[in-house]
C-alpha cells in the first residue's frame, strides 16, 4: 500500500516542519502549508488522504479553511489542532463543519498516526474505494 499523504497547515513553521519530519520518518508523505490560502491551493493541485489544520492562523483561520475544503472536497478528512486552551464550543463548531476530530497541541505522534489511519479508511469508504 502506498504511504499516506498528509497536508499540515500551521502558521508556526518550525512546529509544522518538525512534525512533518517526524511523520516522514514513519513513512507518511507529509507536506507543509504555512497558511490557509496555501493550503487551499495545494489541495486543489494534488490529492491528500488527510489535512491536519491549525485553528488559529492569521488572515484565514482554520474554520474558514475547513469551510472551503468542505465546499470542494467533501470527503477529505480534516483534523483540527489548537495550541490554545481546549474549547468545547470550538470542538463542536469543528465537528459541525465536518472535521473528524479536534485535538490540543502537542498531539502525541502515535495519536496522529492512528488518526491518519482512520482518515484513510474513512475517505476510502466515503469515496467507495476498496481499502486494504
Amino acid at each position: 500500500m502506498d504511504a499516506p499523504k498528509v497536508l499540515l497547515v500551521d502558521d508556526m513553521k518550525e512546529y509544522s516542519e518538525t512534525l512533518a519530519e517526524r511523520l516522514r520518518l514513519r513513512d507518511v508523505q507529509a507536506e507543509v502549508a504555512s497558511d490557509g490560502r496555501e493550503a487551499i491551493e495545494r489541495i486543489g493541485e494534488r490529492e491528500f488522504d488527510m489535512v491536519i489544520l491549525d485553528v488559529v492562523m492569521p488572515e484565514m483561520d482554520g474554520f474558514e479553511v475547513l469551510r472551503q475544503i468542505r465546499a470542494t472536497h467533501p470527503h477529505l478528512p480534516v483534523l483540527m489542532l489548537t495550541g490554545k486552551e481546549f474549547s468545547i464550543p470550538k470542538a463542536i463548531q469543528s465537528m459541525d463543519l465536518g472535521a473528524m476530530d479536534y485535538l490540543s497541541k502537542p498531539v502525541p505522534l502515535e495519536t496522529l498516526l492512528k488518526k491518519i489511519g482512520e482518515a484513510r479508511k474513512r475517505k476510502a469508504a466515503l469515496e467507495g474505494i476498496p481499502h486494504g
